[in-house]
């Protein structure tokens, strides 16, 4: 215990800037906490939390906390059922006559300031961040100089370099409540440092209210600063989420560019197949909390190479069954796809209900980075624009690399002279249907991580995904490519000018003036399969 005690005051001298060793709490000082004025508690409180020790600390909880009573200028923290002298930390009783602590709206946000600025100097480094943010945002809303020793203390300590940012653009807002002009000059520099949207309303307000030309005109350029930083991020973070959307897009239409563009099949139950990758997904999660919890960061690992499988079991039963004897009658494929997608919608809401599940994300897609001080980005939207780059470089090695990428294209070119050539072209339909609807279960497993799974999910991109392989060119990977992630980009820069609804309606107007121009795509079909 006295070691802990010593550790503690050594802490203590060494972030104090104007003390030089702990105080004890005296039984005046605790008197002054608890009753009288609400300015001389507060600045009581302030000076406590500067250079405070454990009685003091324990005294600033209980009056957060609502724990602290008084009788007779003596003071008492309740705990759990014991009671506790404030000024001794010994046992004691409480008397039936002891009163609760009075606290005002003012009192209760100096006591938030002064647990954040305990938290500084005692807790870990992720309860310090968020302490720092406390004080931030104290200083933000309203500049009192006062603040400024417990922030001095704060960073004269061993700090994160994150949470010394944060400090430091703390007293950079207290500091505008000086008298010197010299200080207030250096607080508006150092405030044109930050790109957060939260220091806008502070520079306006000091701008309104400062009487100096030169601090005036040093707060007016940070503004202008962070005006144009706040632009610049907001044009980034449209992009981050146009290509976010782009690779969304890109996994759900991949699947269907095999099998409508390379295939000829107009499949209406693509939607569905992404729908099963989500739910098998779902099922693997379920299976890890049950009977490996503490594995379940992994599952995600383990539900991708199943979504492939159930989604590609499906589809190969789907062809086997109906779509190998449509080839070449379009229409008829369409519409027995279509009753198809009604079968597996009506079978996922008898097995799993009509309600939509969750699906967590694993801890390592979990959390955002954070870039310019204003810019978000989301780790689990970072993680699926990496998978779609990997799903699609895999597709592509595999089509134009491997000996089932050439059967199939062999197949889909000519499917007569590949049958001369010793080609089971049945087996190759069956394979190469299989690869596009698994590629649709990949799709549904990222979408999974982004939004609650429900029987509904494919209907949501199927005519996106449609649109996205008829854009970018029947049978061309590349074109779909570029469909995808131009039309998401363009997508989110719409949504932000004119408003989601009509986003999507000048995007649909768009791409049909696009395909009266050019009815082949982005990327014509070129060679003997252009003519056919």
């Amino acid at each position: 215990m006295m070691t802990h005690w010593l550790r503690k005051l050594g802490l203590c001298f060494a972030l104090c800037l104007s003390v030089n060793t702990a105080q004890a709490l005296t039984p005046a000082d605790a008197l002054a906490l608890v009753e009288g004025s609400a300015s001389d508690r507060v600045e009581t409180l302030q000076r406590l939390t500067v250079a405070p020790d454990e009685r003091a600390a324990a005294l600033i909880r209980a009056m957060a906390a609502g724990d602290a009573r008084l009788h007779e200028e003596r003071v008492f923290l309740v705990q759990g059922d014991s009671v506790l002298d404030a000024v001794t930390g010994e046992p004691t009783a409480l008397p039936p006559e002891a009163q609760e602590v009075g606290l005002n709206n003012r009192l209760r946000g100096a006591l938030e300031t002064a647990l954040a600025g305990l938290d500084l100097l005692y807790a870990e480094p992720p309860r310090q961040r968020e302490a720092a943010r406390t004080l931030q945002r104290s200083a933000f809303n309203e500049p009192d100089i006062e603040q400024l020793p417990l922030i001095d203390t704060a960073l004269a300590g061993n700090l994160e370099p994150q949470t010394r940012q944060i400090l430091e653009l703390a007293r950079a807002a207290v500091l505008l409540d000086s008298e010197d002009e010299g200080q207030r000059l250096a607080a508006a520099e150092k405030l044109g440092e930050a790109r957060q949207a939260t220091v806008r309303p502070l520079l306006k307000a000091q701008i309104e209210r400062e009487q100096s030309p030169a601090v005036k005109a040093a707060l007016q350029q940070s503004l202008n600063a962070l005006e144009r930083a706040l632009q610049l991020s907001s044009v980034l973070a449209q992009g981050f989420t146009g290509v976010s959307l782009g690779s969304i897009l890109l996994l759900a239409a991949l699947g269907l560019a095999i099998t409508y563009g390379l295939m000829g099949v107009i499949n209406m139950a693509h939607g569905e197949l992404i729908m099963i990758g989500a739910y098998a997904t779902w099922l693997v999660q379920v299976a890890f909390k049950q009977m490996f919890p503490e594995m379940f960061d992994w599952y995600l690992l383990v539900a991708m190479p199943i979504a492939f499988i159930t989604s590609a079991l499906v589809g190969a039963a789907m062809e086997r069954t109906v779509i190998r004897f449509l080839y070449g009658r379009p229409l008829e494929t369409l519409l027995a796809t279509w009753g198809i997608s009604l079968v597996l919608m009506q079978a996922v809401r008898t097995l799993f209900g009509a309600q939509n599940v969750g699906v967590e994300n694993p801890s390592w897609m979990s959390g955002s980075i954070t870039l310019m001080g204003n810019l978000t980005l989301p780790w689990n939207r970072i993680l699926i624009i990496a998978f779609a780059a990997a799903v699609l470089i895999g597709v592509t090695l595999m089509i134009t690399r491997t000996r089932l990428g050439l059967f199939v294209r062999g197949v889909t070119q000519n499917r007569p002279i590949a049958a001369c050539m010793g080609v089971n072209t049945a087996r190759i339909d069956t394979y190469a249907f299989a690869l596009g609807s698994g590629i649709a279960g990949l799709a549904g497993c990222a979408l999974s991580q982004i939004g609650n799974v429900g029987p509904d999910l494919g209907q949501s991109y199927i005519v996106d995904s449609f649109m996205v392989v008829v854009l970018g060119g029947v049978g061309q990977l590349a074109g779909t490519v570029y469909a995808a992630l131009g039309l998401g980009i363009l997508n989110k820069f719409l949504e932000g000018w004119a408003g989601a609804v009509l986003a999507k309606i000048a995007v649909l107007v768009l791409i049909i003036i696009f395909i009266q121009k050019r009815p082949q795509g982005i990327f014509a079909m070129k060679g003997r399969s252009a003519e056919t």
